[in-house]
């Protein structure tokens, strides 16, 4: 075997390891998460659902304000091949310290925001744990403890949920409960990490520099932007249902988010061993090769595992969901749709990150967050809950549109066209039939339904394989 061919292989190895690793970790750690909706719904009602949602996703605006973003200073300087991996690290610390304290004198402010304006210190409380949870965890993954990123994230799910159930049917803390566990689940896993790793060994305070730290935040301050436009485009739609409809409605739409969201959890685990993967790579060539390759069995996928949750929308919030809310269902095949864009989106987002050119990637958020603003304001008067989902796919599909174009500047990787011309039409089709089933539920409709999903799995069948049997080879020679 030669020698670039052997550097090939280890790269795919290095990839399907990582992604094996973090799919052990963080998936079963999101399916467990997954299937507390039940308990969920069946213990708080549409509006404390959507107050706890509110709550939550005002608290994850927030957390890359906090700290400037950071923690994805720290992953990408210190995943590189070269550099003192302690003084990023210390370094950020500094940075998460100086910015965590800035917060919190402000934070006071948030008691002016309607709705939640009760609730400051729960969401001053997320946003610190969280962010020194993320800087702890991303900081150790990038210096190779993947497998320990993987378990602290099922302990730090473990301990979700065995709070959730003692918060909330056992004491009944309600909202408090809710997010509360997130909170203590996130402080005792980070307790954790630092005390099993002896982390407290990595900070080095003479590796405090004005230098390292401009560097580091003129890599991470445009993803702050970023991370907000990003957040408006798929949770302010949240926010506007709830104050130009109902939080009763509002909270179905909350719901319905849960199994589209099954796909947003398989995002993140590729996402993390992805970016893990490719910071590593220096010659141009060998990156758009590798781009190339990945993008091909990343949209397969990514379009198999959305029309599957689309075809089975209507049964799983059957199984999942309080009788309350069985409605909800109705926006799961756009919400799905939306979020196989998302998946696209954030895979061009890397195009981004792995150039360091990450003004591209908040430039195109913000495009996104402009557009769906606008559609929001145009569609949920006259069609609620369902205008926002349409709002929602049509601000991903243009961001993914707009990435395209520009990230091929960057990295000139085989977008092919054609594949996701079909695949998006195909999709399309397959959503707008579920979604009639609402109201003709007759064997025709999901029989076309099926049709549709078997074209799908069909036209991405060739790609499939590949990757199927790349992934057997390479099991093998490792």
């Amino acid at each position: 075997m030669s020698a670039e061919v052997s550097k090939t292989t280890n790269k795919y190895t290095r990839l399907l390891t990582n992604t094996a690793v973090f799919t052990v970790g963080k998936l079963l750690s999101r399916l467990l998460m997954f299937f507390m909706i039940v308990l969920y719904t069946d213990c708080l009602t549409k509006a404390e659902f959507s107050l706890a949602d509110l709550i939550t996703n005002t608290a994850n605006l927030l957390i890359p304000l906090a700290c400037m973003g950071i923690s994805e200073g720290i992953f990408r300087s210190a995943a590189a091949k070269d550099g003192d991996k302690e003084a990023f690290f210390t370094n950020g610390l500094v940075v998460y310290g100086v910015g965590s304290v800035v917060f919190l004198c402000l934070s006071p402010l948030l008691a002016f925001v309607p709705r939640i304006g009760d609730s400051v210190w729960l969401i001053a409380a997320y946003v610190v744990v969280a962010n020194l949870h993320t800087v702890v965890s991303q900081y150790l993954c990038a210096i190779g403890r993947t497998k320990l990123f993987a378990g602290q994230g099922i302990l730090n799910t473990a301990l979700v949920m065995g709070l959730n159930v003692l918060f909330l049917p056992v004491l009944d803390f309600g909202v408090t409960g809710y997010v509360g566990s997130i909170i203590l689940a996130d402080l005792t896993t980070t307790v954790f990490l630092v005390l099993f790793t002896r982390l407290w060994r990595a900070v080095k305070p003479k590796s405090i520099s004005k230098q390292t730290i401009a560097t580091m935040l003129k890599f991470c301050l445009p993803l702050v932007p970023t991370t907000i436009f990003w957040w408006i485009t798929g949770v302010s739609d949240r926010y506007m249902v709830e104050m130009m409809c109902s939080s009763d409605l509002n909270g179905l739409y909350a719901a319905a988010y849960k199994i589209p969201n099954l796909l947003i959890y398989a995002i993140a685990i590729f996402d993390s061993a992805w970016k893990l993967s490719v910071s590593a790579e220096d010659d141009p060539e060998a990156c758009a090769a590798f781009y190339s390759r990945v993008w091909r069995m990343y949209t397969t996928l990514a379009f198999l595992g959305g029309g599957a949750l689309i075809l089975v929308s209507r049964l799983g919030a059957k199984i999942l969901f309080a009788a309350e809310f069985q409605d909800a269902w109705l926006y799961i095949p756009i919400l799905t749709f939306a979020t196989v864009f998302t998946a696209l989106c954030t895979f061009l987002g890397s195009v981004y990150f792995t150039s360091k050119k990450t003004v591209g990637s908040m430039l195109t958020a913000l495009a996104g967050a402009v557009l769906n603003i606008a559609l929001n304001l145009l569609l949920i008067p006259t069609y609620d809950a369902m205008g926002a989902s349409v709002a929602t796919f049509i601000s991903y599909f243009a961001v993914c549109i707009l990435r395209l174009l520009s990230g091929r500047r960057l990295i000139p990787f085989r977008q092919e066209w054609g594949r996701l011309v079909l695949n998006t039409l195909l999709m399309g089709a397959l959503t707008v039939v579920v979604t009639l089933t609402g109201s003709y539920s007759t064997a025709l409709t999901w029989g076309g339904a099926a049709i549709l999903f078997v074209l799908i799995l069909g036209f991405n069948a060739r790609p499939l394989l590949e990757l199927l049997r790349d992934a057997k080879r390479i099991l093998k020679r490792r």
